[in-house]
């Protein structure tokens, strides 16, 4: 790959949960920004989650505060709640529309997109954003039965990137999660913190730098 090539990363945020989860393993979110970097000029990473905003505490929350202070952008939009016609409460949170979005404006001034999804529905996209002279690689694994990718994504792509192969230079160890102490955080509200940056330090130590699995079923 050209070291001057400017290139996006756009993170279907629970779509690659759900992928990494199943392979076993956590990102690290320092090192996948790393691993761009030295690939040519990175010019935004963008990370997408839907956030349920009536929770006392979202497990979530601490990785996206971190995101935002290193060098991502990240999207988010309220969860959407229903119940399906089996009684079963359901959770809403799908980002396509934001990703596609952004994607299709920046198409222009960069020459290289990774998408992080295996997600089907993004097949239209990744077509209409090669129509601009921009090369398209997609972010996801066939090691698991089923694939977690999509084959006419797979398929669309100039460049499919399994995960399971940059397992060793983006990801952490399961195990490696730091243990809570008991009673630690239960059920009190966590404050996003709006004026004073959180020390680096600190989050990464308590929570790796991970996207925690949220309680309720999600429709993405």
């Amino acid at each position: 790959m050209s070291g001057q090539q400017r290139i996006a990363l756009f993170i279907d945020g629970a779509n690659l949960y759900a992928t990494t989860k199943t392979l076993g393993f956590d990102i690290d979110y320092k090192r996948l920004l790393k691993e761009f970097q030295g690939r040519g000029t990175l010019l935004r990473a963008f990370y997408y989650t839907a956030l349920v905003e009536d929770q006392e505490y979202s497990s979530i929350r601490p990785l996206i505060d971190w995101l935002d202070y290193n060098g991502y952008r990240v999207v988010t939009k309220p969860t959407k709640e229903f119940v399906d016609s089996a009684g079963r409460r359901k959770v809403k949170g799908n980002m396509d529309i934001e990703l596609a979005i952004d994607a299709l404006e920046l198409a222009p001034y960069i020459d290289h997109m990774v998408l992080f999804s295996g997600d089907g529905d993004f097949r239209s996209l990744v077509e209409a954003v090669q129509r601009r002279g921009v090369r398209v690689s997609v972010v996801s694994t066939v090691t698991t039965q089923p694939p977690m990718v999509a084959d006419e994504l797979r398929r669309q792509a100039d460049e499919f990137l399994d995960l399971a192969q940059l397992a060793s230079r983006i990801g952490r160890d399961p195990s490696d999660r730091p243990q809570r102490a008991p009673g630690e955080g239960g059920g009190e509200r966590q404050e996003r913190p709006r004026q004073q940056q959180p020390r680096n330090g600190a989050l990464e130590s308590r929570y790796g730098i991970r996207q925690q699995q949220q309680d309720d079923d999600f429709d993405v």
